[in-house]
């Protein structure tokens, strides 16, 4: 880390200019259906279209630059909790660096495999990432390597800003800004790029739910932490040099559930062909939580990251249909007798609907002996149609009724 960081928003244009060519300078896109939600106008940053698949390659890249000498000579220590660790791993490499990542030993299987790929030795630590924060700056003591903290550093943080910068540069002038905070390294640079823009646009901060952590910087505290898709944005503590450049600066806080998460992450794949992850989505889904706040204006969101397990985004996938009432169970009950289950295979028919799974019970004790139960999973084309496909099933005889669990 720089040992005296002005923090002024002249670092953000000197980062750009260091790592021109080095990093892509992703897509700004309208979003059609974002913009038609508020009836303004929403521009996303695409930095899920990096070779890494998040915006962190640009601070990674920008601090490795600046300390290239020392880090050639005595080796690169990080911790992260995926983006970061591959954003060094891939830049360490391409600048022939030896570079170490810690990482908790929680982190999905996708982003360690895809660190050690980029050519990083991997070290699973811990719990969390403040566990292996712990073990790298140890490690970096003890080896004298260099460590690039993947938030709180001046360098990291100048880089960062780079993606505001040309988000402001591309979509033209903006209201507000939506950015995601973790340890804070992404708005702190949001803040100084849109000093060095000129830019009035408002900048907002969005977290989950379960890792509030630039509310609980102001008064000193950690957060308890939980379970979150956004595992990119999971951090206890807001790094220091993050809450110094955001204090004044930054004045609210949208705090994102899980169900706004997901949503956020189906509405970008559905409708905007972009896969995302939890972190990623999160601009989004504060912006569907509250729609109205931003009526009228033009907004900017940066998409911090894509890099979502495959098996996470299905789930998401599906249960972002279930709360949208397009995937529904409906419980049949009829008299176990020979063609029944045929004639509810020519009432389902009828209703023009996709059945996802049937589950037919005949000798569960809640079941009378003379009757069976089939569950039917199906997917709807509309919520609105749930009224038809029960009443076709109705129609010929059977009691059927949605499951709701």
């Amino acid at each position: 880390m720089t040992a005296a960081f002005p923090l002024h928003a002249d670092a953000v244009h000197a980062a750009a200019a260091r790592i021109r060519g080095g990093v892509l300078r992703t897509p700004t896109a309208r979003s059609r259906v974002l913009s038609e939600l508020i009836g303004g106008e929403v521009h996303l940053k695409l930095e899920n279209r990096q070779a890494t698949g998040a915006y962190k390659e640009r601070g990674a890249l920008n601090a490795l630059l600046v300390h290239r000498d020392d880090a050639r000579a005595r080796g690169v220590v990080t911790m992260s909790a995926g983006n970061h660790g591959q954003a060094v791993a891939f830049h360490g490499t391409r600048l022939g660096l030896r570079t170490t990542v810690v990482m908790p030993e929680n982190t999905p299987l996708l982003k360690v495999r895809r660190t050690r790929d980029f050519g990083a030795e991997v070290v699973l630590v811990g719990d969390g990432f403040a566990d292996a924060a712990a073990h790298a700056q140890a490690l970096a003591a003890r080896t004298g390597a260099v460590l690039v903290h993947p938030y709180d550093d001046a360098d990291v943080i100048a880089g960062q800003g780079t993606a505001t910068l040309e988000l402001l540069e591309d979509a033209g002038p903006l209201d507000a800004l939506l950015v995601p905070v973790g340890g804070g390294g992404l708005i702190a640079g949001a803040v100084l790029a849109r000093a060095a823009h000129g830019s009035g646009a408002t900048v907002v901060a969005v977290q989950s739910e379960a890792f509030p952590s630039l509310a609980a910087a102001r008064h000193g505290d950690a957060v308890p932490g939980g379970v979150t898709i956004a595992e990119g944005i999971a951090v206890a503590r807001l790094g220091s040099l993050p809450l110094a450049v955001v204090a004044d600066a930054v004045r609210e806080t949208i705090l994102v559930d899980e169900p706004a998460v997901e949503t956020a992450i189906a509405t970008l794949l559905e409708e905007e062909k972009l896969v995302v992850e939890g972190a990623g989505a999160a601009g989004v889904a504060a912006l569907l939580m509250r729609p109205a706040q931003f009526a009228g204006l033009r907004v900017g969101i940066v998409l911090c990251g894509g890099n979502i397990d495959l098996g996470t985004l299905a789930s998401v996938i599906v249960r972002a249909r279930i709360r949208a009432g397009r995937v529904v169970r409906i419980r049949v009950r009829m008299v176990d007798k020979p063609g029944e289950l045929a004639s509810v295979a020519e009432a389902i028919a009828q209703a023009r609907v996709n059945v996802l799974d049937v589950a037919h019970h005949r000798v569960l004790g809640t079941v009378p002996a003379k009757v069976a139960e089939l569950d039917l999973t199906v997917e709807l084309e509309r919520a609105e149609d749930l009224a038809g496909v029960l009443a076709a099933i109705r129609e010929r005889g059977f009691d059927a009724d949605v499951v709701r669990d």
